[in-house]
């Protein structure tokens, strides 16, 4: 009960650092469907020291999150959008973290530098366009350590009425970004197919959102 009161307080502590109203309540909504239950859920699958890959971190949320949950860790952001960017380096700084980086680049095209720990993309793969999916997830595989774990959440195809939710909810964000949703036992097989060992559940949730977990492993 102390952990949960006290990520809590990071929550909010994150959320009240950014300037921008409409960014503050943007970023309280994503806090209330990445949950701090399903936040601790995806972390414990994170290592707790080392150099951690958050792909289309935008506003540097969950990043934020892990670095102070995790101080020995060393989390780099990567988002195409330089605004973005810009603002979870700011925040990054008003809370004191040092243990955070964060820089401009499409995940799909950049070169990924660096030997990581761990890696994490969170609703990310269904605003990739499908023919770059694959490719990037391959280059990720190579940046990562043996033995390490790429976390991936995102949303399955069923049932069709929370899909319909999900791509509501997408359009309302921004209607001018296409989206692919990918069904789970698909994107499992071809995960697998890059060499990995895939584990998947869902993530049981009040509100209408089909959540799914892809916890991959990278052989020793």
């Amino acid at each position: 009960m102390r952990e949960l009161d006290t990520e809590g307080r990071m929550i909010d502590r994150i959320v009240h650092a950014y300037d921008d109203p409409i960014i503050r309540l943007y970023c309280r909504g994503r806090f209330q469907i990445l949950r701090l239950p399903f936040l601790q859920e995806i972390g414990q699958y994170l290592p707790r020291e080392g150099m951690i890959l958050d792909i289309g971190c935008g506003f540097g949320l969950f990043s934020l999150f892990y670095a102070m949950r995790s101080p020995r860790a060393k989390l780099r952001g990567i988002d195409q959008n330089s605004r973005r960017i810009a603002t979870a380096i700011r925040v990054a700084q008003r809370l004191g973290l040092s243990n955070t980086s964060y820089e401009v680049g499409d995940a799909t095209t950049c070169k990924l530098e660096g030997c990581f720990d761990g890696a994490y993309m969170l609703d990310v793969i269904h605003h990739i366009p499908v023919a770059a999916v694959m490719p990037l997830l391959r280059r990720v595989k190579q940046v990562l350590r043996p033995g390490s774990r790429l976390i991936i959440k995102d949303v399955d195809t069923r049932p069709f009425f929370k899909l319909w939710f999900t791509f509501a909810l997408d359009k309302i964000m921004d209607y001018r970004t296409p989206v692919h949703y990918w069904e789970s036992a698909y994107l499992r097989s071809s995960l697998e197919g890059l060499g990995l060992e895939v584990h998947l559940h869902a993530m049981r949730d009040y509100l209408p959102y089909p959540h799914v977990l892809y916890i991959c492993r990278l052989p020793s």
